[in-house]
């Protein structure tokens, strides 16, 4: 008998060995990267970025050229680091305050500065892990179970944008008839996104239609795509402008990027992703980055998000190919068509877009459904529902994450002080017993009721003829379990 040890596979040690694997494993992740899923899922996030990217543009608080390349970058340089579709979103609430208050360039750039420098210190100190180890996971899926439904909402207001099915509101590029048939594509191939495309099948149909649109019945002052090389210039906001955006702007931004950007994010990969864990650390210098270099030259301020990335899942990206082919689009158009591309852009589709948003919306809450994973007591598992619903109504009604975030740590502290300090809870051990003595009761009734129609099956045998007095009635054993279970 050979006495040779079978040999046993051994990790790479040297840094050349270490980088020898990384380049092959990367290499051997393009080329089954691309497919059409690929393509379609990088597509998937379309919903949340076209329409705060345009507006912000069409209104000179941004600047398109800058944004298009700049995010191109991001997603380019995201994808090979963090190896999965990490999605590269406008700040929403930003975006959402700047357009209110008509902020400037130079606060809007503030803002998103910022931002990243408190986000990126965070990361530095790795301070946001410890935000990360101590947030109960019911919070977390409360954030994205709340920001789900919210991006139900934002969906329904760009398919009101629409005209009615039919009178004289009616357009024919952008109805409801475009929602219903995109909702209707979306959901037949909802679990075959990796085989057929439907987000690149969605996108461009709406091309189609803006491109039709824009030729054939253009809106005042519209604006044609023209080739050429755009650039982008440096934009340096000035020590009042950084403090309004900062005040204005940044403070209610913050809570909203650390939560749903890099804590409920690096939760969303874990679960979807779990061979390539993202860190919050990294995923909060990554955000701080992108800002500290973009908003220098006009870029609306990006950051990532749970939302994106569970889009762009949904659609079909699988490896950080998908984002790649993005961002070289991204730079591609933003190179040679720049700001050209804001009159397509505005005539593109809201119905189509409002689709996907939704699609978005529904795939981050879907995770909501593993709160109580690994979770036996269950106490412990009504206990972490309610704290979900909780923070995710509070999300919702007060349209803050903050807010949404501290209801949620306000009812998990109360329930933890209340289980420390009050003991059970007397509902639930009262219903506990109610139906231990309900079952007990018919269990007991059953026995007797068998035990009654053995007898009397043994009567049949000797007295035939009295066989329709002395049986029991299957309605009788029913009757017999339901008045012992009743308490």
């Amino acid at each position: 008998m050979s006495n040779v040890l079978p040999t046993q596979h051994q990790e790479p040690t040297g840094f050349a060995e270490k980088f020898k694997a990384d380049a092959k494993d990367r290499l051997q992740s393009f080329r089954s990267g691309f497919r059409l899923g690929e393509l379609s899922g990088s597509l998937g996030d379309l919903g949340t970025l076209l329409p705060i990217m345009l507006s912000l543009a069409i209104t000179g608080q941004v600047d398109l050229t800058a944004s298009l390349i700049f995010g191109g970058l991001w997603n380019i340089l995201t994808g090979l680091a963090f190896r999965m579709p990490m999605c590269v979103q406008p700040m929403k609430s930003i975006a959402a305050i700047a357009l209110t208050n008509h902020m400037s360039m130079g606060s809007v750039m503030g803002a998103g500065m910022g931002v990243s420098g408190v986000v990126m210190i965070l990361g530095l100190t790795r301070t946001i892990h410890y935000v990360q180890k101590y947030t109960p996971m019911s919070i977390i899926r409360g954030i994205q179970l709340g920001t789900a439904v919210s991006f139900g909402g934002k969906a329904a207001d760009l398919v009101n944008q629409a005209k009615s099915f039919w009178g004289d509101s009616w357009t024919w590029n952008n109805n409801y008839e475009w929602a219903v048939l995109s909702f209707i594509i979306v959901f037949i191939f909802y679990y075959r996104s990796k085989r057929i495309p439907t987000a690149m099948i969605l996108f461009s149909i709406g091309l189609i239609i803006a491109f039709i649109k824009l030729y054939t019945d253009p809106p005042a002052k519209a604006v044609y795509p023209k080739i050429g090389v755009y650039t982008v210039s440096v934009t340096v906001p000035t020590w009042e402008e950084f403090k309004h955006g900062f005040v204005t702007a940044s403070l209610g931004q913050i809570p909203l990027t650390c939560l749903n950007s890099v804590i409920a994010l690096a939760a969303l990969a874990q679960d979807l992703f779990p061979e390539r864990p993202a860190g919050t650390p990294a995923i909060a210098v990554s955000v701080g980055m992108m800002n500290l270099v973009g908003c220098f030259f006009g870029s609306i301020p990006f950051c990532h998000g749970s939302g994106g990335l569970a889009a762009q899942y949904r659609f079909g990206a699988r490896t950080e190919v998908s984002i790649i082919i993005l961002g070289l689009l991204k730079i591609f158009v933003g190179l040679f068509f720049g700001s050209s591309l804001s009159g397509l852009i505005g005539v593109y589709p809201s119905a189509i877009l409002g689709v996907m948003l939704f699609v978005s919306g529904i795939e981050l809450g879907a995770v909501a459904r593993t709160v109580n994973d690994g979770v036996l007591s269950d106490q412990k598992r009504h206990a972490n529902f309610i704290v979900m619903i909780v923070t995710a109504s509070m999300l919702v009604g007060f349209k803050n994450d903050g807010i949404g975030f501290l209801g949620g740590v306000v009812a998990s502290l109360c329930f933890y002080v209340g289980g420390r300090w009050a003991g059970e809870m007397d509902d639930d051990a009262n219903a506990e017993e109610i139906i231990d003595q309900g079952n007990a009761g018919a269990t007991t009734a059953i026995r007797g009721a068998n035990v009654e129609h053995e007898q009397d099956i043994s009567l049949r045998k000797v007295t035939p003829e009295t066989d329709s007095q002395n049986s029991l009635e299957p309605s009788q054993l029913d009757q017999a379990h339901k008045s012992a279970a009743r308490p």
